[in-house]
């Protein structure tokens, strides 16, 4: 069937593909828009979930600790403050460790050298280059005399 078969025009079927076009587009927009906030969603369940995690595992380390003072204390048969003693001081001889490991990774770190380098050349050449004044083309000179 044709258009003339219709009874439409050359225009009216002009205006009607672009309005279909229109609200695919809208559509298109409006389905990507539901992705996005459906994957907004699970980034902030994963975060949440995430975060709890962290949260629980704090409270875990001051147990873990009590848990392992006490292990020393029975199974070296030592004091329990001595005993809450030395798992402190292995927690900071870890964190010492830790520590180290950091210094020694920033120290690593070095300024870009070649960005730095090419900033430079870049600002030698342009700091030599000096304006041209700009000629007037032959019909705005007679003009304006």
């Amino acid at each position: 069937m044709t258009a003339a078969d219709e009874g439409r025009s050359l225009g009216e079927l002009v205006a009607s593909a672009t309005a279909e076009l229109s609200g695919l587009v809208h559509d298109e927009i409006a389905l990507a828009k539901a992705e996005l906030r459906q994957d907004v969603r699970r980034a902030l369940l994963g975060s949440v979930a995430g975060m709890v995690g962290v949260v629980l595992t704090i409270f875990a380390v001051p147990l873990f600790s009590f848990a392992l003072a006490f292990w020393i204390h029975n199974w070296w048969g030592i004091s329990l403050a001595l005993s809450c003693t030395v798992v402190g001081g292995f927690y900071v001889l870890l964190a010492l460790a830790l520590f180290l490991l950091a210094k020694g990774r920033f120290g690593r770190i070095a300024p870009p050298e070649r960005s730095i380098r090419s900033a430079k050349a870049s600002a030698s050449v342009l700091s030599n280059v000096r304006p041209r004044p700009r000629g007037v083309p032959a019909d705005e000179a007679g003009s304006s005399a």
